[in-house]
């Protein structure tokens, strides 16, 4: 047995029989494609379970061939870590029945060895979460501080302020690079599933893997509540580039829909008939802002050629990656207006925002 993650002591809400038969078949969906993607389809399908036991997230019991995941993970965590809990319970599965390690304590070498070469965490400690060594949080915190004095009235201090927190983080992974021949890298999962990808939440994605330093993905997951299959964006990285992405995806997640309200305010505008043109503007005028200050960068002799250690998490992760073409909403006077928005956008960190970090480097974007 397994005696892998912790989980709260609260007990977790009843299910209802519907839906726990529509969690279990999702389960088994999620199961049959890991086995192909990861596992090349050798492993016989394990029985799946949802358990009440308050003690572990996920367990795989040699035994009875089940692989039982507690129903707090379900109702308290995105599908996405569930899945990740689910890929750790079938590499004990693989060790058992594939490779025959019967004898193998439940994180012995040969799991830590299958799960480093799949890119599953191989920790029993509780769910993914890449945590920052000591020289990335130096570096976080200087990068903070700068944000904080981007958030000055003066434009002109508040985007050197910006440029220079770009800067540190440029000089900081060119660095790293150079200085560590194997970084650590993690992965997060941001905003909330969605149905439907939005074209400013495409760009979004394409402004964070060009000027961020993280690769980038739409992975499909289940939204158990809502019994619909949707889309989430990952983001796959160091802990320091992680932490950077994710705050400032919600920053500008937050200040693009504030500038659509202002948009609306000031051109007496009464419906949201041209929110998402307006947002895709705003993505798109921040791109191409930061496409700018890029080039002024590459003129000082600090160029970013891509981290190719990195590339190889990413392709460990999603082995089989699809390509699609997506086309944008129509130009209209709303998109223009979005653009020039997004051009004045200066990313900063508020300073009270410390006092409300709740652990977080950078703490909570402003709103």
């Amino acid at each position: 047995m397994d005696p892998d993650f912790a989980v709260p002591d609260h007990a977790a809400s009843q299910l209802t029989a519907r839906l726990e038969q529509t969690l279990i078949r999702a389960l088994a969906v999620e199961w049959k494609q890991l086995n192909a993607t990861f596992f090349k389809g050798v492993m016989r399908p394990a029985i799946l379970e949802l358990s009440p036991a308050h003690g572990r997230l996920g367990q795989w019991k040699r035994d009875t061939r089940t692989i039982s995941l507690a129903r707090s993970l379900v109702l308290e965590h995105p599908w996405g870590e569930l899945v990740e809990v689910l890929k750790h319970e079938m590499a004990h599965q693989y060790v058992h029945e594939v490779l025959h390690e019967l004898d193998d304590t439940a994180h012995g070498a040969a799991f830590r060895s299958l799960c480093a070469r799949l890119g599953f965490d191989a920790s029993a400690s509780g769910l993914p979460r890449s945590q920052p060594a000591q020289g990335e949080l130096r570096v976080i915190e200087r990068v903070a501080r700068l944000l904080a004095l981007a958030e000055s009235p003066n434009q002109h201090e508040a985007e050197a302020a910006m440029a220079a927190a770009q800067r540190l983080m440029l000089k900081y992974n060119l660095d790293d690079c150079v200085a560590q021949a194997e970084r650590s890298y993690g992965f997060r999962h941001l905003g909330r599933p969605t149905g439907r990808v939005e074209e400013h939440q495409r760009v979004l994605a394409v402004i964070l893997n060009t000027h961020f330093f993280v690769e980038v993905i739409w992975v499909p997951v289940f939204r158990p509540l809502e019994g619909k299959n949707g889309s989430v964006l990952e983001i796959c990285g160091t802990a320091a580039n992680l932490e950077m992405a994710e705050y400032v995806h919600t920053f500008l997640s937050h200040t693009a829909e504030r500038l659509w309200v202002e948009h609306k305010r000031a051109n007496l505008v009464a419906g949201n008939r041209d929110r998402r043109v307006f947002l895709a503007g705003v993505m798109t005028g921040f791109y191409e802002k930061l496409k700018e200050q890029a080039a002024q960068t590459r003129e000082q002799g600090l160029v970013w050629v891509g981290d190719p250690n990195l590339g190889g998490y990413y392709r460990r992760r999603h082995p089989h990656i699809r390509h699609a073409r997506y086309y944008g909403h129509r130009r209209n006077e709303a998109y223009a207006h979005g653009k020039t928005a997004g051009k004045g956008i200066v990313i900063h960190r508020p300073v009270q925002a410390a006092a409300q970090s709740q652990g977080r480097l950078l703490g909570p974007a402003k709103r």
